[in-house]
């Protein structure tokens, strides 16, 4: 049954991960949730139960990581659906930000989905079934934002390893799913959960008008509805065989397709010359 599938999310005491997993108990299934903090999950969720399982967690060191997987097992037998949510984005041209800064997201949005795959995937693969939800985002498949490199670059991260691990996952029957959410109106975007540059430098304008873009105009006016999103992943996870790649937003769709229509152009104009490279005969 469906129903008694058990869910493993991170990121889930606000945003996406939160909405998902109240969903998720709300339609039967059962739920490991992650947080750096315990009790904002109890706070948001509620207590300890059969089906609810609160984890405190930092997904930047890898024997947080493993313990809560071991706890998971422990508690519920097994893993079914991994939803790799935990992240923030990091805004800052790549002049401004520090090594400190840069290296401190890649370790939350990069390394630490990593330490769960790493953690997770011999349970699954050991069982022969599974399914990995890795989110990126639209910046993970387009980075051209001015002063979101650095975050996009941790998507672009994911999305690479990713395309891997569907691969790698395959033939013990885990199933690998890579999202590319649009913007989804959660508090991603507010205080607290995006970081700004310590020490911005003013000569960049267009830096400054995209950061402003996205705490003033964008923050709360996001298109998608989170609600739909966590009804979309259930629906994923239910699917026989579901993509590798899944975007998800009709923003999402429109940013993809300027993409791939710039790629497009460009291999078409420069083909004599791209293709050049060979030895001749």
């Amino acid at each position: 049954m469906d129903t008694k599938k058990i869910w493993f999310v991170t990121g889930a005491s606000k945003g996406l991960g939160l909405t998902l997993v109240k969903k998720l108990l709300l339609q039967g299934f059962s739920v490991a949730a992650t947080s750096r903090d315990r009790k904002s999950l109890i706070k948001e969720i509620g207590e300890e139960n059969e089906n609810f399982l609160p984890i405190e967690m930092d997904l930047t060191k890898n024997d947080d990581v493993r313990n809560a997987i071991e706890t998971t097992i422990g508690h519920f037998g097994r893993i079914d659906v991994l939803v790799n949510n935990a992240g923030y984005s990091q805004i800052g041209t790549l002049e401004e930000l520090s090594e400190i800064e840069v290296e401190r997201n890649f370790k939350v949005n990069v390394f630490g989905s990593l330490n769960v795959i790493r953690n997770a995937s011999k349970y699954l693969r050991n069982q022969k079934s599974g399914h990995i939800f890795n989110i990126s985002s639209i910046g993970g498949y387009t980075g051209n934002f001015a002063g979101f490199g650095i975050y996009c670059s941790t998507k672009f991260a994911v999305a690479g390893f990713t395309e891997a691990l569907a691969e790698e996952m395959k033939p013990f029957g885990v199933h690998t799913t890579l999202v590319y959410p649009g913007y989804f109106r959660t508090n991603f975007l507010s205080e607290g959960s995006v970081q700004t540059p310590a020490n911005p430098i003013e000569d960049y304008k267009s830096a400054r008008e995209m950061e402003q873009a996205h705490l003033n105009q964008i923050n709360g006016n996001q298109p998608n509805d989170p609600e739909k999103a966590a009804e979309i992943f259930i629906t994923l996870s239910e699917q026989e065989n579901p993509p590798v790649h899944f975007f998800m937003g009709e923003d999402a769709y429109h940013y993809a397709h300027l993409k791939i229509e710039t790629i497009q152009k460009a291999m078409k104009e420069h083909q004599v010359l791209g293709t050049s490279s060979g030895f001749n005969n």
